[in-house]
């Protein structure tokens, strides 16, 4: 039997210490297989509401285009989750500026205009939304500035960590979006909390994007159409046809499904289409009629398991800036699906936001999916 030397032995202990903390040997599976699940369902969803009626020639041009977007986002998430993390701190200015650079050429000749704003650059057969990207730039923008100064948030400070929220928020409110407009503010407003600014700033904060809010329903910066998604909120029963309709037929659609659900392909506001931008924003009432409260109560479970793991990858986080990165993608995610599942249950007002990795739309995909891939990479790195 070979003798082996202590400075052997002690090599080969430092080689399975080092291998027990190598990245790849803490990959939240659990995470990616909830992400998986969601864009799953998500592409049954949107083949549903898109294929058409007649078994003979269904259309596959959605479920091929979102299937295309899941494996590019994919492969994004895996390069997100590879790099190192904390080398976006050296480049958190130019990702910001190319992003603000975006945003102001969208609303020149270069954008196109779909469903009221000039939100998408076209690319032949594809389109790309940069306000989706954003959110990104600006949650690794904030997370770099937070993390800088730690508890030493003077006023100065925190208005500047506002202004770097606030600029793309305002260049997306021209466009007009204004439900994009408000995942900032969130993403924001988390970042702010966790970055450790004092209670009468968060009051400051609040007034002042209160009355800006006030100003902006009351000013003609908005739409009609948004202006009366808003009215019809508040009231219901205020007769704006248009609004009124596409709640009242998502309503419909839900309580159709009832427990189980009518079956896939099965459900009848599905079939006839009644239910404006089904494949979009109203992704949701395909699967609460076509697969009921348990579908709901499915989909709903994936995006708690998703977010769950998230705010853990926060916790575990090495670094401040690791842990606000984590925080900003899990505000991010957790407002999306709040507005875009309670829109359609009539409790928050319709504001066009994408369900995220189940509605139909390749940036809002990949966007999520790159951000997701950001949370792989802190959990990764909690011990390098």
């Amino acid at each position: 039997m070979a003798v082996i030397s202590l400075e052997e032995r002690r090599s080969r202990e430092l080689d399975s210490r080092n291998s027990q903390y190598a990245p790849w040997m803490h990959i939240d599976v659990l995470l990616i297989l909830a992400a998986a699940g969601l864009a799953a369902i998500g592409v049954g969803a949107i083949y549903s509401t898109t294929r058409g009626r007649d078994p003979e020639s269904f259309n596959t041009f959605f479920l091929e285009r979102q299937s295309l977007f899941a494996v590019a986002g994919a492969l994004l998430m895996v390069f997100a989750a590879w790099v190192p993390y904390r080398e976006l701190v050296k480049f958190a200015v130019a990702i910001y500026g190319v992003g603000i650079l975006a945003l102001i050429v969208v609303l020149g000749p270069l954008g196109e205009e779909v469903n009221g704003a000039r939100s998408w650059f076209r690319f032949g057969d594809f389109q790309l939304q940069p306000s989706e990207f954003q959110k990104l730039a600006v949650i690794v923008a904030v997370a770099a500035f937070l993390s800088r100064y730690e508890d030493h948030m003077t006023a100065p400070r925190v208005f500047f960590a506002v202004g770097i929220v606030a600029w793309p928020g305002l260049l997306v409110l021209l466009q007009p979006d204004v439900g994009t407009a408000l995942i900032y503010v969130f993403i924001g407003f988390v970042l702010l909390l966790i970055g450790g600014i004092r209670f009468r700033q968060v009051i400051g904060i609040a007034l002042i994007a209160t009355t800006l809010v006030v100003l902006m329903v009351n000013s003609n910066m908005l739409e009609e159409y948004q202006t009366n998604r808003l009215r019809t909120f508040v009231d219901p029963t205020s007769g704006i046809t248009e609004a009124a309709f596409q709640q009242r037929q998502a309503q419909i659609a839900i309580g159709n499904g009832g427990v189980n659900g009518a079956g896939y392909g099965e459900g009848s506001q599905t079939l006839s289409g009644l239910v404006p931008q089904q494949h979009t924003d109203f992704i949701f009432t395909v699967i609460g009629e076509e697969f009921g409260f348990v579908g709901s109560a499915v989909t709903l479970g994936l995006y708690a398991i998703l977010l769950l793991r998230i705010l853990q990858a926060a916790r575990l986080a090495r670094d401040r800036f690791g842990a606000l990165i984590c925080s900003g993608v899990f505000a991010m995610i957790l407002f999306q699906m709040f507005e875009a599942v309670g829109m359609t249950l009539g409790i928050t007002p319709i504001t066009g936001i994408p369900l995220p990795l189940v509605s139909y739309g390749g940036s809002s995909a990949i966007a999520t999916l790159i951000g997701l891939g950001l949370v792989l990479n802190v959990r990764m790195r909690r011990f390098v």
